[in-house]
């Protein structure tokens, strides 16, 4: 069963830092495209930052300079350091993976971040 587990969120000021991980098992996690998602009450599941099998990254506009994601295939872990966080930043953050060569969606629960004074 492939389970991935979503870490790090929380309470955070404007301006601070925070870094999520994600725990990823029953699967191949090297042969899997990893992102981070996130969303809001109201609106639809937003794409924040997408790395490949071979680390080309890709991000949201609104994220760039911002954000980091990195993978580690020996810890099977998934990151999103993020820095410089603004209110418009609070949201659900979930975790995505999917293998390559397939159509198959590994979601994890979704981690809370609120960024606020």
């Amino acid at each position: 069963q492939v389970q991935l587990v979503e870490s790090g969120g929380g309470l955070v000021q404007p301006g601070g830092s925070l870094r999520l991980s994600c725990a990823v098992s029953g699967t191949v996690f090297r042969i899997n495209d990893m992102a981070w998602y996130r969303q809001t009450p109201g609106k639809e599941r937003e794409l924040v930052a997408l790395i490949t099998t071979g680390s080309e990254t890709h991000y949201a506009d609104s994220v760039k300079g911002r954000f980091t994601i990195s993978r580690d295939n020996a810890k099977n872990t998934l990151y999103l350091q993020m820095n410089s966080l603004k209110p418009e930043d609070t949201a659900i953050f979930y975790c995505h993976g999917r293998p390559l060569g397939t159509l198959l969606d590994y979601w994890g629960q979704g981690t809370q971040v609120t960024v606020s004074s």
